[in-house]
């Protein structure tokens, strides 16, 4: 049986990628640098001194990718070389979406380590994430505080999809075979607009809920003032005035292929996220 471990076990979408993966009637490894937190059989894993041992035995490795923006390169750089130490067959790695076409300032750490997974000799899967629809869902108190909508976007569409749907992505390519080598641009069936994003909460709340559309400087000041910290709001930022130019669309439909099934409707993950309120 092939044995697959999955780093950032304890975060969002390392946890949904376990359940997906022990759906499909594997056992997965859970990697994470606080074990303790899922109890038995999983291992100690920290991005910043991966332990080659941790990885005995491990056929397929998910390389959730890192939320250090300080380092997160040299982070996935010594997973890498931890990896082929200790004989992993092939790494999946969770990218962005449009890989180095992407002119988003977050695309950079992703770019990099493509080239090093290339570069590695390593058997690898790269899988191209868009924008999780949670980045908003889970952000719906302010917007319902403040009663509006903010960013700047513009009329860009933006192709969203829900971790699960990352997540299940994940399973399928880790306990499938034919994967080895192959690039997915992953992201939601339907793209929306911040303004649609808008009128569907406006909808589902019965309060009119505008989308204002901001200069870059400007929504990174109040992002700042919201207490995130300068340089990660700036990539915020970035990242939303870049959705204007269509930097996170894509209409190819690959992920819903992938998975099987539609991909998560905006509509649901608002009236999920309300519910959870």
């Amino acid at each position: 049986m092939t044995t697959i471990a999955i780093t950032g076990a304890t975060g969002h979408l390392g946890g949904l990628a376990l359940a997906a993966v022990t759906a499909r009637g594997a056992q997965p490894v859970a990697l994470a640098r606080s074990p303790e937190k899922l109890g038995g059989g999983a291992r100690a894993f920290d991005y910043t001194a991966p332990d080659v041992a941790a990885l005995a035995g491990v056929d397929v490795l998910v390389l959730i990718s890192s939320n250090d923006f300080n380092d997160r390169v040299g982070q996935h750089r010594r997973v890498i070389e931890a990896a082929k130490s200790a004989g992993v067959g092939r790494v999946i790695y969770t990218s962005i979406l449009k890989g180095e076409a992407s002119p988003l300032l977050l695309a950079q750490d992703h770019i990099a380590t493509e080239a090093m997974l290339k570069a590695s000799g390593l058997d690898h899967t790269i899988l191209r994430n868009g924008w999780y629809l949670e980045n908003y869902t889970e952000n719906l108190a302010p917007v319902l505080a403040n009663g509006a909508v903010i960013g700047s976007a513009g009329v860009g569409r933006i192709s969203a999809a829900a971790r699960a749907d990352f997540a299940e992505a994940i399973a399928v390519t880790a306990t499938t075979p034919g994967h080895e080598g192959a690039v997915y641009e992953l992201a939601g069936d339907v793209g929306f607009t911040m303004a649609e994003y808008a009128a569907e909460v406006s909808r589902q709340t019965g309060r009119a809920i505008p989308y204002q559309d901001l200069p870059q400087d400007v929504y990174a000041g109040i992002l700042i003032g919201a207490g995130l910290p300068e340089g990660f709001a700036h990539i915020l930022a970035d990242s939303d005035a870049k959705a204007a130019d269509g930097a996170l669309q894509d209409d190819s439909r690959t992920l819903s292929r992938l998975i099987g099934r539609p991909t998560t409707p905006l509509a649901q993950a608002v009236t999920q996220a309300l519910a959870a309120r």
